[in-house]
């Protein structure tokens, strides 16, 4: 099991805000597999999994913006009702706490996965050690 990595952008809440971040993804030929956006009190934070995720951070950090690399663990999950639900599951039981999910879907509607990041990643990835869960590892990502 290997830990996967998303990149953060704290950002105001302002109409061209996503098109700069994602305009210097697309000019260095990176590709958003997953990402989300939330937002309170006027300020964002955009998250995104890419295929690059070193050469991204070390390129928005360096266009200005204010970026953060955090480790995730990339779990497989069934892409039919109850799959999100199973995974969750097990977490739960393990009193694992998601900070922060999206989903990244691989080969459309063949594979799945959930990517959560949570309070420890390395205490969170030994619990989940011996169950019965498929994971995302970072060379599979594209």
């Amino acid at each position: 099991m290997s830990k996967v990595y998303i990149i953060s952008v704290f950002a105001e809440n302002k109409p061209g805000r996503l098109e700069r971040v994602t305009k210097v993804l697309t000019e260095a030929n990176i590709n958003i597999l997953a990402f989300s956006i939330t937002s309170t009190n006027g300020f964002g934070v955009i998250k995104f999994m890419v295929n690059k995720c070193k050469e991204a951070y070390d390129l928005l950090k360096e266009k200005g913006f204010t970026v953060s690399l955090n480790e995730a663990i990339g779990i497989e999950m069934k892409d039919q009702p109850g799959g999100l639900y199973e995974v969750v599951k097990i977490l739960s039981s393990k009193g694992i706490n998601i900070e922060s999910a999206s989903v990244y879907v691989a080969e459309t509607r063949k594979r799945a996965y959930l990517i959560v990041e949570v309070d420890d990643t390395s205490k969170a990835m030994e619990a989940l050690s011996g169950e019965p869960l498929k994971f995302l590892n970072p060379e599979e990502i594209q």
